[in-house]
């Protein structure tokens, strides 16, 4: 029926957002305890009924949508969904809390925010596709300029002038040349971001600049900042 075919759909998206959810709280907590949470998952990977994810952002018009359809629905029956909410509001923080990331160890490096210039490496919901719908990192653009810092932003993906017309933000298609930046984010984990060699990482950032990796791009030699 189409009720069914409904609710298999929503609950499908439902069950992905918490299950990231999961491992992004469990990013938080590692990030408390000083260890990689991508090391975690790798050596939790090794038991063989372990449900692999990834933490990082979570957007587009199904995931981060969805759920909100089904508790809406279930509130309007008179029920609260407070695992499906609970959720939402850990996958909702996730920007707002890699900012935190990023504002800190900026602190402790002394890179000053009036002068510091920021690259971010993706601006689409996902790899590899030009759906720019429901994309988290906009919050991270919009939260970073509320401190007034320079912010690039390079997606070959995105429409540039589809970007503009409904964000108001200018995008490039490749890196702006001999251009060094305070911080480098990697948001979105293009194959043209995967492609980058070691020397090509290390054109990018100031010699004390900050590499933050959200989606396990960035090579581990050069030390980044990783979810």
């Amino acid at each position: 029926s189409i009720k069914i075919a409904e609710a298999a759909k929503v609950i499908e998206n439902t069950q992905r957002d918490l299950n990231i959810a999961l491992v992004n709280e469990l990013s938080i907590i590692c990030n408390l305890l000083d260890i990689d949470t991508l090391d975690v998952l790798k050596a939790a990977e090794t038991k063989w009924n372990f449900h692999s994810y990834r933490p990082g952002l979570v957007g587009g018009h199904c995931i981060g949508v969805d759920p909100y359809y089904l508790t809406y629905k279930a509130q309007q029956l008179g029920y609260l969904p407070e695992v499906v909410l609970s959720g939402r509001k850990i996958n909702d923080g996730m920007a707002k809390w890699v900012v935190e990331q990023v504002i800190l160890e900026m602190c402790r490096k002394d890179i000053s925010l009036k002068s510091a210039s920021i690259l971010i490496l993706g601006f689409t919901f996902k790899e590899n596709c030009p759906d720019i719908r429901n994309t988290k990192v906009l919050e991270i653009i919009n939260i970073l300029n509320e401190y007034k810092v320079d912010i690039d932003v390079v997606d070959p993906w995105a429409d540039k002038l589809s970007v503009m017309k409904k964000y108001k933000i200018e995008i490039f298609d490749s890196f702006i040349k001999g251009k060094k930046y305070s911080v480098v984010i990697s948001s979105v984990a293009h194959r043209e971001f995967h492609d980058l060699k070691l020397n090509e990482w290390k054109s990018l950032v100031e010699e004390n600049g900050i590499l933050f990796d959200l989606k396990g791009l960035i090579p581990r030699e050069l030390n980044p900042l990783r979810i």
